[in-house]
């Protein structure tokens, strides 16, 4: 049975609709906005979910006709979405923007450590991992977790240095639809997935929130500022555009 739900609360007056298409189960999150003028689709890869935003005044029999006319299409468009990949022996995950198979060592010392593997087929780098196998899966994403928080820490207290600025402090968190956030109380919040993209994106990032210290919004100031502290805005914002929805593909238990 295909089901796919929403991760986290909508927005208020947002309920669920079930389909039944080619004899799978499809739930489709509604979502009221007051902005919106006519029903749109979409299927998110990130949260691998479908969302039907509707007008305020839309009814929900009005909802649902719309979602099944188009039924075949999230089908198509949830089938069409990559698959998952665990952490589990065998499989391939990047870190910093270079591939790393995973390999099980079930005997050796230590937990988790990269390093350069004996060129055979695959990826030139590996991720080794020491333990039992049902461990795999968590040691692997702490070490990965443990490698974003030292790098973005370093970034935001570089770039928190470079234009004077104070903030609390630096948080992980595993968010579907943003990258990084700044609160108005200078708490920095990052994806910890950065750690699996490119440097120069994972350094974007933390200047763009750094640039939030200042400015609370997205004003000609603000990217002027963060500009100013990274050299990668742009081609940052276009590897994110184009890959950066895949690095939520990692990490699924197997």
């Amino acid at each position: 049975m295909l089901r796919l739900l929403r991760e986290g609360p909508a927005t208020a007056g947002s309920s669920d609709i079930t389909l039944t298409h080619a004899g799978e189960t499809i739930i489709v999150s509604l979502r009221r906005a007051p902005q919106a003028r006519r029903f749109t689709l979409r299927v998110r890869f990130a949260a691998r979910d479908a969302v039907l935003t509707m007008p305020l005044r839309a009814s929900l029999r009005e909802a649902r006709a719309f979602a099944e006319r188009h039924a075949a299409w999230i089908a198509a468009r949830l089938q069409r979405l990559p698959q998952t990949i665990p952490f589990a022996h065998g499989s391939v995950t990047p870190l910093r923007g270079v591939d790393h198979l995973i390999t099980h060592l079930p005997g050796a010392r230590g937990v988790v450590w990269a390093q350069p593997r004996a060129l055979q087929d695959g990826p030139a780098m590996a991720l080794f991992v020491a333990g039992g196998v049902d461990h795999v899966h968590r040691r692997v994403t702490d070490f990965l977790k443990r490698e974003a928080k030292g790098d973005l820490e370093e970034a935001v207290a570089r770039h928190a240095k470079t234009i004077g600025a104070t903030y609390v402090g630096v948080t992980l968190r595993d968010p579907v639809s943003r990258w990084g956030s700044c609160s108005s109380t200078g708490s920095l919040n990052f994806s910890w997935r950065l750690i699996m993209a490119p440097p120069y994106v994972l350094d974007y990032l933390a200047a763009h929130e750094v640039a939030h210290l200042e400015h609370l919004d997205h004003s000609p100031r603000f990217w002027a500022l963060t500009n100013r502290l990274t050299p990668h805005v742009a081609q940052a914002e276009a590897w994110l555009s184009a890959h950066g929805a895949h690095l939520h593909k990692y990490g699924a238990k197997e």
